[in-house]
């Protein structure tokens, strides 16, 4: 299972693409997304430790993995190398 942090923010034409691609791409590969807002003090914590510079921000099993724009075929390929084979979740 892959862990996706999203950071986001209100007012984001970008968070709501975020998290459209993720719910996409949670149909192919097994993902467990949390929503995380950057109002929040735990949100503004883990967007300074990760080097998130604005939103949304996008962290993989804690890593950083983008902010802003999110690409879905950077973050396919991401997950067809992290996992052994796409498919439908358990």
């Amino acid at each position: 299972m892959t862990h996706v942090t999203v950071l986001t923010q209100a007012s984001c034409g970008s968070c709501g693409q975020a998290k459209e691609v993720l719910s996409r791409l949670a149909r192919e590969y097994p993902l467990e997304i949390r929503e995380l807002g950057l109002d929040t003090e735990e949100g503004r914590g883990l967007a300074a430790r990760a080097g998130v510079v604005f939103a949304p921000g996008v962290l993989i099993d804690g890593d950083m993995f983008s902010y802003g724009r999110l690409s879905e075929k950077k973050l396919r390929h991401h997950l067809s190398l992290t996992n052994s084979t796409p498919g439908a979740q358990p």
